[in-house]
């Protein structure tokens, strides 16, 4: 369904993405954005699933400025390793290629954005920073707490694991404080619940975060 395609950032820099298409005329677009582990499988195939779904999916290869075609799994060094290259990346940088991302897909119609760990951060950050945007919904983006002053432009949805040893509880009960009005849901899940490749998949709440975020993109997308 996806293909591998190239996007030119504001900047100059090219980097890579994968891009699925629906079947028929889109509804939308979402930008796919990935966890720590690069556009793997498990980004590829999230891609896929929305364009099941009738939306032009693209997921921009964020690791490339620092290590071009990295794909990782979930065991111990792969996780250290794609630590290290996060690292490596500064925000702003992220945002330019996320913001390619849009300007790629714009033309399908609205364009949403759903990102996983890294990713949540970084959907939550383009939703209060990028035009082009109507929607969001940001899963465990542990980074999101330390930038609760910032406030979404747009409808934004977010989903924490209550067992997630990398996201207090408590944290994400402050964020709800300082965001009454945007939507937090919390799961009995540990962290990359969504993620059926690694062993903290949490089936029931992973159904449940994708329904929620399906319909939220239904109503704010198309």
């Amino acid at each position: 369904m996806g293909e591998h395609i190239t996007l030119k950032a504001s900047d100059g820099v090219e980097i890579g993405a994968w891009r699925a298409d629906p079947a028929g005329a889109p509804r939308g677009a979402i930008v796919v954005i990935q966890e720590i582990m690069g556009v793997n499988h498990h980004i590829r195939a999230i891609a896929d699933l929305y364009a099941s779904h009738g939306y032009v999916a693209i997921a921009p290869a964020l690791f490339d400025r620092a290590e071009p075609g990295v794909e990782l799994g979930y065991d111990g060094p792969s996780i250290q390793r794609g630590m290290a290259l996060a690292g490596k990346l500064d925000r702003a940088n992220m945002l330019l290629d996320v913001a390619a991302a849009i300007e790629r897909v714009k033309s399908a119609g609205k364009v949403g954005i759903v990102g996983y760990c890294l990713g949540g951060t970084v959907a939550y950050l383009a939703a209060c920073k990028l035009p082009g945007l109507s929607a969001a919904s940001c899963y465990y983006g542990g980074g999101v707490l330390a930038v609760k002053d910032e406030s979404p432009r747009i409808p934004t949805i977010l989903h924490f694991g209550s067992k997630d040893a990398h996201i207090p509880v408590a944290g994400v009960k402050e964020f709800e404080t300082a965001h009454p009005d945007l939507p937090v849901y919390v799961y009995d899940a540990d962290h990359g619940f969504n993620c059926d490749e690694r062993g903290s998949y949490d089936a029931p709440s992973a159904a449940l975060a994708r329904a929620r975020t399906l319909d939220f993109f239904k109503q704010k997308v198309g």
